[in-house]
């Protein structure tokens, strides 16, 4: 036999309550399944342009052997600060962005024989040049006998990037307006309105620094030049979205 408190929740529900549940119930808002969207084009457009680089990069470096880490760290460090001091020199009355000096990796490893137990220390320095005055860091990494030209490479700075990406992206838009009304009246549709759209830039900043052993070999004379030129750097946007197609 049922308890009685559970006999008289039963008999609630069956009155005015259960009334009010299903009312309750029959006002709660259904999910509406929207039909699936008509007219709709998806399309892409891309416009591309290449540029001078006008970004120089060249990377100093020294690579020193020795079985003492304390004399080989001291060794690294003095060839790094003389040709700091000079690039320091020819930095200080250039214009800004034209010549840019920078530290780079400083390090000192363990090396070991086939034998597997450590032979001696090997440590590297680096100097990194860069800026918009091609020639004045040529000639700068010429005058530098401390350390050797480790790499060279030219790019894109990001004034100029970005300049050119604005111009190559109201390119691509207006390829793509002219696209989606190429195709509305293909399908005999006289307007079309934005649905959704993407734009993507894509800019090659111009091919990879190799990177080269650092070499005495590779020490440029006094005052001669390091020999560099520019290319050409590839500035890409592409527009993609979906239209909606429209009668009027």
């Amino acid at each position: 036999m049922p308890h009685a408190p559970l006999r008289d929740a039963a008999r609630a529900l069956r009155g005015p309550a259960l009334g009010l549940a299903l009312a309750l119930l029959a006002a709660a808002p259904r999910a509406q399944v929207l039909p699936p969207p008509q007219n709709v084009v998806s399309l892409a457009a891309n416009a591309t342009t290449q540029v001078a680089q006008d970004w120089l990069t060249v990377v100093l470096a020294t690579t020193r052997e020795g079985s003492d880490a304390t004399l080989l760290q001291a060794q690294l460090k003095q060839a790094l600060d003389a040709a700091l001091a000079e690039a320091r020199r020819a930095a200080a009355g250039s214009a800004p962005q034209a010549l840019e000096v920078q530290t780079g990796g400083f390090s000192l490893n363990p090396r070991y024989g086939r034998d597997g137990r450590m032979s001696g220390w090997s440590g590297r320095a680096e100097l990194l040049l860069q800026g918009r005055d091609t020639a004045a860091i040529a000639q700068l990494a010429g005058r530098i006998q401390t350390l050797t030209v480790a790499s060279t490479g030219f790019s894109l700075s990001r004034e100029a990037r970005e300049k050119v990406e604005s111009q190559v992206a109201a390119e691509a838009i207006a390829r793509f307006r002219a696209r989606a009304d190429e195709v509305g009246r293909a399908f005999g549709f006289a307007s079309w309105s934005l649905r959704e759209v993407n734009v993507q830039t894509d800019s090659a900043l111009g091919q990879p620094i190799p990177r080269l052993r650092a070499t005495a070999a590779m020490a440029a004379p006094v005052d001669e030049a390091l020999p560099v030129e520019a290319g050409k750097a590839t500035v890409s946007v592409t527009v993609a979205g979906s239209i909606t197609l429209s009668p009027r």
